[in-house]
């Protein structure tokens, strides 16, 4: 098929790409700076973090005035601010909470983890977004129980458009596709950074802060790991994992893993099919630098969700009567599950290096690479007799059904992060460092014959194409955009590094471009961002800390809404944000407890509207404020049962009338400024109690949500809901080569509650409404909402070998 990306281009693309991995080969096999480390030193899940020097190799007081004995670097990690935060495995389970759903955090700024303990409670097909569902901070929809998507993310009157969604530090999968990202046997933790983001992350788009998964480190020994799930909905999983151990003397070490789920649809017809790979190595040297890949494969094919009107929902409540596709071929509808499927092949690459250069000075390189190519395909009408052929020039006969598609022709993003640490004295840490990033997406929307069966074919097979009047109807786009950052910044430690001073600024300058097809109608801009930040923090004794953090961060229009907006001659600006944080936290043997203040100020809001066929468009919305506050806390076990807890109450405001047309076309604009903004509910709570005794295990959840504006003139609102998650099991002991052998099930939406848990994109207006200039408002669009699934369980055993 012929694609309208450039060819040079994508060569330097390319190259760059291979450049910046062409000396990890060498690296990784190099010998050690000094003696390999011991296999006896270092056991299975010592160092999670190359940064942290383990004690047996921290240099004495004498030895750190020689040059020539490497010292512990600084740390890098986004969840640490200093050295203290980067602590070996075994210490991150310790500071560890309820049942691993709140960690003991000392970053100038909110940091919300879950922990590797209450991922393993989970079932094995969820995502990061069911792991996060109980923080404070944000609301979670998905649309399955089985893992075959994501969903989305509310957080502080923002969504998951406005995040940086990272793993390993680097730009993964967006939330509705978070599940092409990792299986969840290889992730470690999963942090929100709700109100910050890191000057050195390549993010851009995080208005609303970070998500960053942490992917599993390979062990010393060799071995592995299995599983096998069964559950509602006739889904089933098959996991296996296996690891090298310390390959000779390289001091490398290596896993591969692969899964299988399939599953049908819950809601109507249909059945999916996930196939992941995941691949992971890692080098680390005695004086804490590391070299470490991770990366991933995922190909798929799932039904395309229809997503509910107010109406549609509440005649499913009340009457039963689904929404969903249809299990056979309907002709006249053309609404049959086969002509309704997302196709798709991700690969996610990264290779994040740290060099300990010397006594002082440290380097590292976080080279990224992400592509997907696919197709969605839907109902496309019938042919219209004449005017439409097939390639060979035969008639199409009239009435015949077709499927339109969006085809991904390619979608890529590769970049990297470059950043020299310099140690001025003992007590100022400088950092400066250079991030390039080019995505680059080409899309057609091409229509095709649906098969006698139903089915859709591939957009590629030439005997189904649609021709008229000789030519192929093939419309279509290229966006993209490049950027070159800067930034720089400066930590200060005084009092015994009680007292924790971090100032910087990232400036950010992108050339975004979007050309059509047919026609190459040809829009650009050049954007730039600067981007102050500040954070301080005091540790007033060992059990008592508060910080502040101020900054700015933007979100631009990303290159697959604009595809999909309409074309108007101008595109959307950036988006940006001035945020403040207040924040105290509380840690003893027993007790967690975490409160923070925030404050958004945001200009030329971006909103994500829905327009179907899974695909979204972007649109300006005015200027915005939100404040709220932030709780949780967390008790050690008592008797076994470890209770957890957290809130949040958020205001959050629209500044500004925003634009609209009046019923005869005139200009003028809805009554919203001093109004709650959309998808921004008042109060969000949550409450968990994991529960363990010997081999037993429990945890349980509960989740609420209040109720929320979803359209932009506030005619239309969603009620608050309840949601609700419990997890059982037993490890049993080691038994032959099964090290861990483990049953648990896991349920959800135990009650079978019917509710709505967010809207999928913001509508303008539900019904007619009074614009500023006095007169009514045209038809505009309501909203279409996620549902929760109903309830499920899953069934797994597991064990490693």
């Amino acid at each position: 098929m012929h694609s309208y990306r450039s060819t040079p281009h994508s060569m330097r693309k390319a190259l760059f790409l291979m450049t910046c991995l062409a000396g990890l080969g060498p690296i990784v096999y190099a010998p050690s700076v000094s003696a390999a480390v011991s296999h006896k030193t270092h056991g299975h899940g010592t160092v999670r973090h190359a940064q942290h020097v383990p004690a047996s190799h921290q240099p004495s007081a004498a030895q750190a005035s020689s040059a020539t004995v490497a010292r512990r670097p600084k740390a890098t990690s986004i969840n640490a601010a200093s050295d203290e935060n980067v602590v070996v495995s075994s210490s991150r389970q310790v500071h560890s909470r309820g049942g691993g759903m709140m960690r003991v955090e000392t970053a100038p700024y909110a940091v919300q983890t879950v922990s590797k303990a209450f991922i393993a409670a989970k079932s094995p097909t969820s995502t990061a977004l069911d792991f996060i569902k109980n923080l404070p901070s944000v609301s979670v929809s998905d649309p399955d129980t089985s893992g075959m998507q994501g969903g989305i993310i509310q957080s502080r009157s923002l969504t998951d458009a406005d995040m940086a969604l990272m793993l390993d530090n680097a730009p993964a999968a967006s939330a509705k596709y978070l599940s092409e990202n990792i299986d969840s046997e290889n992730l470690e933790s999963v942090s929100m950074m709700p109100g910050s983001s890191p000057i050195d992350l390549p993010a851009t788009s995080a208005a609303a802060g970070v998500m960053n998964e942490t992917s599993y480190d390979p062990g010393h020994k060799f071995g592995g790991m299995t599983d096998f799930s069964y559950g509602t909905n006739n889904m089933s999983r098959e996991f296996l994992r296996l690891e090298s151990g310390d390959i000779g003397r390289t001091g490398v070490r290596s896993y591969i893993s692969f899964s299988h789920t399939h599953a049908r649809s819950w809601m109507g017809a249909g059945s999916n099919e996930r196939r992941h790979l995941d691949f992971g190595l890692r080098k680390d040297w005695d004086n804490g630098s590391f070299a470490k890949v991770f990366m991933s494969w995922n190909s798929e094919d799932f039904v395309i969700d229809r997503f509910p009107t107010a109406s549609e929902f509440f005649t499913y409540k009340h009457t039963g009567q689904g929404y969903g596709r249809k299990a056979e071929f309907d002709k006249t509808g053309n609404d049959y599950w086969k002509n309704n499927i997302d196709h798709w092949n991700q690969l996610f690459l990264t290779a994040p290096m740290h060099f300990v250069l010397n006594d002082k000075l440290q380097f590292d390189l976080r080279p990224y690479y992400n592509w997907g190519r696919g197709w969605d395909g839907s109902s496309g009408g019938f042919s219209s007799g004449n005017t439409t052929t097939y390639a060979g020039g035969q008639v199409i006969p009239a009435g015949t059904p077709l499927t339109s598609y969006f085809l991904e022709d390619g979608a890529l993003d590769v970049g990297a992060t470059a950043k020299l640490g310099y140690d001025i004295d003992r007590h100022n840490h400088f950092e400066f460092g250079y991030w390039y990033e080019n995505q680059n997406y080409t899309q057609h929307f091409p229509t095709s014959v649906t098969k006698a069966d139903g089915s859709n074919p591939s957009p590629n097979d030439g005997y189904y194409q649609v021709f008229s009047n000789g030519t192929r109807s093939f419309p279509g786009n290229t966006t993209g955009y490049e950027v070159h950052s800067l930034f720089l910044n400066n930590t200060a430690k005084y009092l015994n590094s009680r007292l924790l001073i971090s100032a910087g600024f990232k400036y950010v300058m992108t050339n975004i471009w979007f050309v059509t097809y047919p026609g190459n109608a040809h829009m650009g801009q050049n954007l730039t961002a600067p981007l102050p930040h500040l954070s301080v923090s005091y540790n007033i004794n060992e059990h008592h800390q508060v910080y502040i953090n101020a900054e700015g961060d933007f979100r631009q229009p990303d290159p697959s809404a604009i595809a999909n907006t309409k074309y108007t001659g101008t595109l959307p600006k950036n988006q940006y944000s001035i945020k403040e944080e207040l924040g105290y936290r509380y840690n003893d043997k027993y007790v967690v407890f975490d409160l923070d203040l925030f404050n958004y100020n945001i200009t030329n809001r971006l909103l994500s509207t829905y327009v179907g066929n899974n695909q979204f468009g972007v649109v300006n919305a005015g200027n915005q404020t939100a404040r709220g506050v932030d709780m949780m806390a967390s008790l050690q076990p008592i008797y076994g049962f470890s209770p957890y807890v957290s809130f949040e109450y958020l205001n959050a405001r629209l500044d500004s009338n925003i634009a609209a047309s009046d019923a005869s076309g005139n200009l003028t604009a809805f009554r919203t400024k001093g109004t709650q903004a959309p998808m921004a509910p008042h109060v969000t709570a949550n409450f968990g109690l994991t529960y363990t005794n010997a081999g037993f295990f429990a945890n349980a959840t509960l989740h609420y949500t209040g109720p929320q504006s979803v359209t932009i003139a506030g005619d239309q609102r969603m009620p608050g809901y309840l949601t609700n998650t419990l997890s059982l099991g037993y490890h049993f002991k080691p038994v032959w080569y099964a090290k861990s052998p483990t049953v648990r099930l896991n349920f959800t939406n135990l009650t079978g509650a019917v509710v709505r848990t967010g809207a999928i994109g913001v509508g303008t207006n539900a019904t007619v409404v009074r614009l500023m200039n006095g007169n009514l408002s045209g038809a505009g669009s309501s909203a279409q909402f996620y549902v929760e699934p109903r309830f499920s369980m899953t069934g797994t055993v597991s064990t490693a070998f």
